[in-house]
């Protein structure tokens, strides 16, 4: 084979250029988020609660800014990414037990969309689902070990389109307007053990760890990219320019993401429980049943969304957990990189999706895997973020980049909330 071209410089556009080139890492990141678990559940809150859980993404969205803006900027400003920075405040055999039960919850989140996205594919074209849930993680195996990362950004980049697709369907179904706004901010809800476990799983597919490594390290990643310092060795202009246009990138993103979280709820609130269809366990079941009520487009329009949001997701859940592992263990990483120039970190993600295939074809319940992913996903939020926040916090290792007070104030109130989550999603258990 072939090598690669030698690695071009991927500067940072300065200010004036065309806004949509000055964002990345933050809306991959926010899209990312949409993957196809995250459709389930925020179908299950639609189709269960119709439109009185809307509040749930009005609220996460400024929590998950103000994180992701700390996870970013703790990337730019000491060039190396979460874990690594983690591993300085936080003992060492900490942090290896919380990479190592990020990597279990990613594998089972990637084991679910890409079986999602399987079966969305098999009910759009007929095509085996199975078959068609292999190929589909093959392809994105691939492209993860030989695309190098200032192409394959790209790609993520316009894969980000797809999420639209659930916008779309908003225009093939009515939709009582002022109803929605009304129970957007006066929602009509008993607090039941359902309604709970619902807004802790919103919560917790909203705000997901796979999110805070992969962004801290895609800041990285575009830093060595450019050939650029780290901002504790650059001029404060440059600083200032980074963190506007981090600024700019994170709060693009995380709107991005929450808008679609939006539209995916209400769809499901206007169609299936409008029609007393409630009981929506995964994203193509919640496909399925919107063909009859909503039509053959709204249909179409939901399982390409499925699909879309699957091929999005799936490598930033595989590298977040590469990078993860890789800096908790001092290996070198990077998608910019050869597989051979660094095995340790393309043994993850190839060993995430294999593991990956094996949950799919396993005897496991899906609906109680993905559960016990969340609760793992739940529990390692929690010390996480508090390590986030403390790195974020100490200018030994930010220097004058310190967050703001705001950012402060916001992360450890996304912390006390995932706390809370977490304490719930115990004591409600799988059965409610």
């Amino acid at each position: 084979m072939t090598s690669r071209q030698p690695r071009r410089r991927v500067r940072t556009p300065p200010p004036g250029v065309s806004w949509t080139k000055r964002l990345g890492p933050g809306l991959i990141t926010g899209a990312a988020d949409d993957d196809p678990s995250g459709v389930a559940t925020y179908s299950q809150a639609g189709a269960q609660f119709g439109p009185n859980l809307l509040w749930t993404v009005i609220l996460c969205y400024p929590l998950m800014v103000a994180v992701q803006l700390i996870s970013a900027r703790i990337g730019r400003v000491t060039g190396a990414g979460l874990a690594a920075n983690m591993g300085r405040v936080l003992p060492k055999a900490v942090v290896g037990v919380l990479v190592g039960l990020l990597f279990v919850a990613n594998t089972i989140n990637i084991g679910a969309d890409v079986g999602a996205m399987g079966a969305a594919a098999n009910l759009v074209s007929g095509w085996n689902a199975k078959l068609l849930t292999v190929v589909f993680t093959v392809a994105s195996l691939l492209l993860q070990l030989f695309v190098p990362y200032h192409r394959y950004v790209h790609l993520l980049k316009w894969l980000t389109l797809a999420l639209f697709a659930y916008v779309g369907v908003i225009f093939t179904v009515h939709i009582d307007w002022a109803e929605v706004l009304t129970r957007t901010f006066i929602p009509r809800l008993h607090l039941s053990a359902a309604a709970l476990t619902t807004i802790v799983a919103v919560f917790g597919t909203t705000i997901s760890p796979y999110l805070f490594f992969w962004q801290s390290s895609e800041e990285v990643e575009d830093l060595e990219a450019s050939g650029e310092h780290d901002l504790r060795h650059s001029t404060r202009a440059q600083a200032k320019r980074e963190l506007e246009r981090i600024r700019w990138d994170t709060v693009v993103g995380m709107a991005f993401s929450e808008i679609i979280a939006f539209f995916i709820i209400l769809t499901t609130a206007v169609t299936l429980h409008a029609a007393g269809k409630t009981d929506i366990q995964s994203s193509e079941q919640a496909a399925l049943a919107l063909k009859p009520i909503a039509g053959p487009l709204a249909f179409f329009f939901f399982s390409s969304g499925i699909i879309g949001a699957g091929l999005l997701a799936v490598p930033v859940l595989a590298g977040s957990s590469a990078y993860a592992i890789s800096e908790a263990f001092e290996w070198k990483r990077g998608l910019e990189h050869e597989p051979w120039e660094a095995p340790g970190f393309y043994a993850v993600i190839v060993g995430a999706m294999v593991l990956a295939l094996g949950v799919i074809f396993s005897p496991l319940d899906p609906i109680k895997t993905l559960f016990w992913s969340a609760v793992v996903n739940g529990v390692i939020a929690v010390p996480i973020m508090a390590g986030m926040m403390i790195v974020g916090s100490r200018p030994r290792e930010m220097g004058r980049y310190v967050a703001s007070h705001t950012l402060r104030g916001l992360g450890w109130a996304a912390t006390a909330i995932m706390a809370a989550a977490a304490i719930a999603m115990f004591v409600a258990g799988p059965g409610s």
